[in-house]
């Protein structure tokens, strides 16, 4: 089973693809994946095997505007990104369907014949960016320690950016505050689920806390015990004794080769669905007041048609928004040329009050680009000025 799937739809030449294919292979063997293997790009005849759980973007090649329609319809009533794409002397109104006319779209340029642009763009609407990989290590210091330090090296090895309270906490930081923070930062737990991992409050509290996040959750089970039904709907994976090589750990490496894997599947699965989450609370809300989202295109820019008949591009933050974040957006905005303001959506429950302090600042004062909340979106859209 594949963990990123991506397809290449559209007017596509068969150098083109080829191009594009070996980019895509050159880029994500970067993070020790392979195309077909663990990564999987579809033609318009295979569309319908690809796995809908996980993360996903298409390129639409134009030329002949009703190339590969029927595909296009599904992949848009899905709310799943597709980059429109045309060459520099093309012309998007002609070779670009209808369907597809109010969606961010990418030229191709002249001195970019590898096509990088356009494969950093699917690659980032899948989340398979380094910066993006993130993973919250929850475990029992007393229990686990040695297996946890090994998981922070390891996966950090592999292009992820690992929370470990005793590593990523700075003295003098409030500790829960900034492990909340840190928690809804991540797209990944993974629970080291040893004997008394249940009598802490607070790895109660990391489990729960992620599922209302709608973080997936990687169990990790001791050996000889048996898991708590707190956990039931987590990825499973089992140790036997001699895959530790003390009590605490560390673990044997083929069985942390599974782990990684298991993490880079779950990672996936999870950027899918909390996408898919907070763009269908977005796309209810714009319902909600009368106006409509017309589509998802590159580096996942929603359109968004609102009832006075106004647009907006918002996009959908799935963890803490950063200044960094809202320049990256900004910059995005400016290549794309759009007339109106990018709006970042996102979901504040979990982040500091620090930093929402911080965020609010940088709303107030930076109008380059604006920010919402995903639970006030019908509130404040309803009253948007541009």
């Amino acid at each position: 089973m594949s963990i990123y799937e991506l397809a290449i739809l559209g007017s596509v030449t068969e150098d083109q693809r080829d191009t594009l294919v070996k980019t895509l292979s050159s880029m994500v063997e970067e993070f020790d994946l392979a195309l077909d293997d663990d990564v999987r790009i579809y033609g318009p005849d295979t569309l319908h095997d690809r796995n809908i759980y996980a993360a996903f973007s298409a390129a639409y090649f134009g030329g002949n505007a009703t190339d590969d329609l029927d595909s296009v319809r599904k992949l848009v009533d899905a709310s799943l990104p597709i980059i429109p794409t045309i060459d520099i002397n093309g012309d998007f109104g002609t070779g670009i369907p209808d369907i597809l006319q109010s969606t961010n779209g990418l030229k191709l340029a002249n001195d970019d014949k590898e096509m990088t642009e356009l494969a950093t763009a699917m690659l980032e609407c899948v989340g398979l960016l380094r910066r993006q990989r993130r993973v919250f290590v929850s475990y029992r210091r007393i229990e686990s320690r040695a297996a946890a330090v090994q998981l922070h090296d390891v996966l950090s090895g592999r292009g992820f950016d690992v929370f470990l309270d005793t590593h990523d906490i700075l003295k003098g930081e409030p500790f829960q505050d900034a492990l909340w923070h840190r928690l809804c930062d991540s797209d990944v737990m993974i629970m080291l689920d040893t004997p008394t991992y249940f009598e802490s409050k607070w790895t109660r509290q990391e489990i729960g806390r992620a599922r209302a996040k709608e973080i997936q959750v990687l169990r990790v089970i001791w050996p000889d015990l048996t898991p708590s039904r707190m956990t039931d709907l987590a990825e499973t994976i089992y140790l036997e004794a001699a895959e530790l090589v003390d009590a605490d750990g560390p673990i044997v490496d083929a069985k942390m080769d599974v782990i990684s894997l298991a993490v880079e599947w779950l990672r996936s699965k999870s950027i899918a669905s909390r996408y898919m989450s907070i763009t269908g609370r977005l796309r209810a809300d714009i319902e909600k007041i009368g106006g409509t989202v017309e589509g998802v295109g590159a580096h996942r820019a929603i359109s968004i048609r609102l009832p006075d008949e106004s647009k907006i591009w918002a996009y959908p933050v799935v963890g803490v928004p950063s200044a960094e974040i809202l320049n990256d957006i900004a910059e995005k905005s400016a290549r794309a040329n759009y007339q109106e303001t990018p709006v970042l959506v996102y979901d504040h429950i979990g982040i500091r009050d620090t930093w929402m302090a911080h965020l609010q600042w940088l709303d107030d004062h930076i109008k380059v680009v604006r920010s919402i909340k995903i639970s006030e979106a019908a509130w404040s859209l309803a009253a948007w000025e541009g």
